[in-house]
């Protein structure tokens, strides 16, 4: 059995319609309360874990980062210790906005990172926790989560374009929109190679491809669901939020597919099954 740490978020669903995998709500055990989780994992004994539970809000960490580092840091850190001491691998989610988001080339795994931002501060917190622990692990930083569940630019960009003529979208924030779905599929294999083969230990990158800005996303979204809605590009200084966005979250997923075979998946195919999954779900 494989433990996930995780319930209600987009990529902790996901897992959750796989097969072997036992997923923890917060009842179960409150990333708030950093021991319990440890405990969860001694209890449960589990082959492997995978942390898919966050604190995501990433305009409110910068009012709350004590809480933020709690819970992206802090429980990480006791799951990986956790983990250490029964011998098990972790698999800890992390993001792209580690890095500073500056210019126009992928970032590797080991490219320096700068946080923008509490939340960004409060990820990489949990990734040298991980690190630190001395369990087997990987850290798989992704970018831009979308889904057919939960809060996301997919389903934001479908209820604005059926109330709206039109649309200004930030233009010079670029990435991979990358699916739920296919996150907790690659998730799952690292944690099943892990356990054969704790020398895959390290971090890795992974997101949709071909990267795209905001407002060109948009636009895809926009002409597989029909609707019409006009977009203007516009920079990221005309949306301003409590939180920096990085501008460039182009990132280099070689790693991962030389390491575990796993590839970066096209985005217009997982554009194109959430929203297959939205219309059967209306």
């Amino acid at each position: 059995m494989i433990l996930v740490f995780g319930q209600s978020g987009q990529v902790a669903r996901e897992l959750g319609a796989l097969p072997g995998l036992h997923c923890l709500g917060r009842a179960d055990a409150d990333l708030e309360v950093p021991e319990v989780c440890a405990e969860a994992i001694h209890t449960h004994a589990p082959r492997a874990v995978i942390n898919a539970a966050a604190y995501t809000a990433v305009d409110r960490a910068e009012s709350e980062e004590a809480l933020a580092t709690r819970i992206n840091a802090h429980a990480p850190a006791a799951m990986a210790g956790a983990c250490a001491e029964l011998g098990i691998p972790l698999v800890q989610i992390s993001t792209d906005y580690v890095f500073a988001g500056n210019g126009d080339r992928p970032w590797k795994p080991d490219a320096p990172t700068g946080p923008l931002g509490a939340y960004g501060r409060s990820k990489l917190k949990g990734e040298e926790a991980v690190r630190h622990a001395g369990c087997s692990h990987a850290i798989l930083r992704t970018s831009w989560v979308i889904s057919a569940h939960g809060t996301n630019f997919v389903k934001t960009m479908l209820r604005l374009g059926a109330e709206r003529a039109a649309l200004n979208i930030v233009a010079d924030q670029i990435g991979g929109p990358t699916g739920a779905r296919e996150i907790a599929a690659a998730c799952l294999e690292m944690a099943r190679q892990l356990c054969d083969a704790p020398e895959k230990s390290g971090t890795y990158h992974f997101s949709g491809r071909p990267d795209v800005s905001w407002a060109d996303f948009a636009r895809a979204i926009f002409d597989k669901a029909h609707i019409d809605c006009a977009v203007t590009d516009i920079p990221s200084s005309d949306y301003p939020t409590p939180a920096l966005r990085p501008l460039n979250s182009r990132l280099d997923c070689s790693t991962i597919a030389r390491t575990f075979g796993i590839e970066r998946p096209d985005w217009h195919a997982t554009l194109d099954h959430i929203l297959s999954d939205l219309g059967a779900s209306e």
